[in-house]
């Protein structure tokens, strides 16, 4: 039987360099590809078509048109006397193909009517419907959903646009869009009114995001932190009632009630980052099948939390003690028992302040009486040994009962161990 020729490219790169071969040519340009469970199964217009499946398969492809020389072969015109010919339906290959099991992936009615899953806004074909089912599972409830939450951070403000699919007796979370400002709401403690007109870029983002047709029953929730918390009463509230009163004239969104706009307590702040984690690893919620969840420590700007949740042995009586380390949680019909803490003052950006507080403290003493606290400006210098060597940086200090000033640290010939020392002493790891 003649053998079709085969081609072994050249190793030598430069050879290719020659090479005047049209590939945008009409044959060079390659089947399609429909990957086994997209979903996409349509059928072959032409016999050369190719279905390609992924590797692993085993023989998946369509065996290719016969050369002339295997025509003529079949045919007893090429083949040698007394040599058996695999396309005679008598020989001993035929035979066997015969008995071989099927080389090809049926594709069933479902894998046909499924349609690949939306994983972002700009890939949605449709963000007022979804492609995961096409009608809802209760029919009292739109087949998707929109939601909006601000995160209303010490350092900035985030908005999460959820995106839901109501296909199952649960909503399930399809995809979020998110987006980011700086600085934070307690950046406008003096100016209320442009602590809310901050949040516009935020919500034109969602107005962007939102079906027009679902914008006036999508609900959206202000969430402040721990920067607010640690600005006064008087202050806070009065950006709060800022927020919403704009929300409610120059917005459309729903605001469901009067906690939609509120400073979120430590204790719900770090529980609410303990349920995303937990749930977004399927450790709880509908179908979850795990006895064991992720610990959390949430590190913000101006405070840190920790939940977990404790396990105790099987045949002991132990048992959380009562107090306000304690929270109870219910979630997706189960009841969790959770330790939480949050440590005011203790995030990224308030713990790094107080460490130059301090680093400026200790510096004045060594300035004696001639030093004017209130005096001090960006023209200062103060020897800062948690700085790298030879840099520099404007840094605000504001110790308690001193006046809030700017001074120009740099890097000191401290090193780790002086820093170590500094950060120690904030932190009060001897108390």
């Amino acid at each position: 039987m003649l053998r079709p020729e085969t081609y072994t490219p050249e190793l030598d790169a430069g050879a290719a360099l020659d090479d005047d071969t049209d590939y945008e040519a009409p044959s060079f340009q390659s089947p399609p590809f429909r990957p086994v469970g997209s979903g996409v199964a349509e059928p072959l217009e032409d016999e050369d078509d190719l279905h390609i499946l992924p590797v692993g398969h085993g023989s998946t492809t369509r065996p290719s048109r016969p050369t002339q020389e295997e025509e003529e072969e079949e045919e007893g015109l090429g083949s040698e006397e007394g040599v058996a010919s695999p396309h005679d339906p008598a020989s001993d290959e035929a035979t066997s193909a015969a008995e071989a099991e099927e080389d090809f992936t049926e594709i069933t009615e479902d894998q046909e009517e499924q349609l690949p899953t939306v994983h972002s806004f700009e890939t949605d074909p449709d963000p007022a419907s979804t492609t995961v089912c096409e009608d809802p599972y209760d029919a009292t409830k739109p087949i998707v959903q929109y939601a909006l939450t601000i995160d209303a951070g010490s350092t900035g403000s985030r908005i999460h646009v959820y995106k839901f699919h109501n296909c199952g007796p649960s909503p399930q979370l399809e995809y979020e869009t998110f987006m980011s400002i700086q600085p934070g709401l307690s950046s406008y403690a003096r100016d209320p009114t442009a602590a809310a007109a901050s949040l516009d870029p935020l919500l034109r983002e969602a107005l962007r995001v939102v079906p027009k047709e679902l914008v006036s029953c999508t609900p959206v929730e202000v969430k402040a932190t721990a920067g607010l918390r640690l600005l006064g009463t008087t202050e806070s509230e009065a950006i709060l009632e800022e927020v919403r009163n704009r929300l409610e004239t120059n917005w459309k969104f729903q605001v469901p009630s009067d906690k939609s706009v509120e400073i979120m307590d430590g204790k719900d702040e770090g529980v609410y980052a303990w349920i995303t984690a937990n749930y977004l690893m399927g450790k709880i919620g509908e179908g979850a099948a795990s006895d064991d969840t992720l610990a959390v420590m949430d590190l913000g700007g101006a405070s840190t939390q920790i939940v977990f949740e404790p396990s105790f042995p099987a045949d002991s009586e132990q048992q959380l003690a009562e107090g306000e380390h304690k929270y109870s949680l219910n979630f997706g019909g189960k009841e969790f028992t959770l330790y939480q803490h949050s440590y005011l003052g203790y995030g990224l950006m308030r713990a790094r302040r107080s460490v130059h507080n301090l680093v400026a403290f200790t510096w004045s003493f060594g300035q004696g009486a001639n030093l004017d606290w209130d005096e001090l400006s960006e023209d200062k210098e103060v020897p800062n040994p948690c700085l790298s060597r030879g840099t520099t940086r404007r840094v605000e200090l504001d110790p308690p009962g001193r006046k809030s000033v700017n001074v120009t640290m740099h890097g000191a010939m401290g090193g780790f161990e002086a820093c170590n020392r500094v950060v120690e002493l904030v932190m009060a790891k001897d108390a």
